[in-house]
């Protein structure tokens, strides 16, 4: 696996690809990275992963500086699972200058669910994508990038900004990965203390009782969502989460839904420091 670390290094690292397969990062890599980079290497001619912890993304009061690094892990699990290229650069390299040009996406997809509760959030993800995406495909005529499912509203975010801007990225889900336990993996899992761990997989039981009931009243689902909801809020409250929401929407974009859509059911919690977010995807 080659290591890059500067735009112009990169650049002359893909400079005969044709199509390159990007996984994009913030390092501390877990199963679920790491499926995605497996997921990817078929789909084009040269594998690359990335690791940036992306500053614009943050709020002021997130953990931004005590995110998770674990640089020498991380290559060697990007090298075990067959990666070509790890681009990783420096803060300067990315942002050489304050970055006041931004990527605004649809308040319509971006403002709600996590956009209500992490003001900003897919601002900072949608430009430093946008500036990726610009590095690794610079000059190619096609191209494609894998993000988890797990991080469902990001991946729609994303998908709709690749074909909004005529960009010649194909964006692909990669199914979540999840413990043995049902929990879904990621970084901020390593934040939970031994007893939080065994309590973590409260937040997807909650999902899936909550996608239940959703199923079961499809007939009368609009007369019934907020109950349904409230119903699941309290009980993952009762159990010590806060609560930012579990809510049942429409897989298309993220509405409330009115009754015979397909259905994906999200979550965001806190468990003691940690925010956990899930979700389920519902088949009828």
């Amino acid at each position: 696996m080659k290591i890059v670390h500067s735009l112009a290094e990169l650049r002359q690292a893909l400079a005969e690809a044709r199509r390159p397969a990007f996984v994009p990062t913030m390092g501390n890599l877990h199963e679920g990275h790491l499926a995605l980079v497996r997921q990817a290497r078929p789909l084009g001619d040269v594998s690359v992963a990335s690791i940036f912890v992306n500053r614009l993304q943050f709020l002021p009061h997130e953990d931004f500086d005590s995110y998770p690094r674990t640089w020498e892990a991380d290559c060697a699990k990007l090298r075990a699972t067959g990666c070509d290229l790890l681009f990783a650069p420096r803060e300067a390299d990315l942002y050489p200058e304050p970055q006041t040009f931004k990527v605004q996406p649809d308040p319509a997809l971006a403002d709600l669910l996590e956009g209500q509760f992490r003001p900003g959030f897919f601002t900072g993800v949608c430009t430093v994508v946008m500036k990726l995406f610009m590095a690794v495909f610079a000059g190619k005529a096609e191209g494609v990038a894998v993000f988890g499912k797990k991080d469902y509203q990001q991946l729609m975010v994303l998908r709709r900004m690749a074909q909004q801007f005529a960009l010649p990225v194909e964006v692909v889900a990669g199914e979540t990965c999840r413990a043995a336990d049902g929990l879904a993996l990621s970084s901020r899992n390593g934040y939970l203390s031994e007893s939080e761990r065994a309590r973590a997989v409260q937040l997807s039981l909650a999902l899936r009782e909550l996608g239940r009931e959703a199923l079961a009243a499809a007939h009368a689902l609009p007369q019934r969502l907020d109950a349904l909801e409230a119903q699941a809020l309290e009980g993952l409250q009762a159990q010590g989460w806060q609560a930012d929401y579990l809510t049942v929407r429409r897989r298309s974009d993220l509405q409330r839904p009115q009754g015979g859509e397909p259905l994906v059911v999200l979550g965001a919690a806190r468990l003691g420091g940690t925010r956990l977010i899930d979700n389920l995807e519902m088949d009828s």
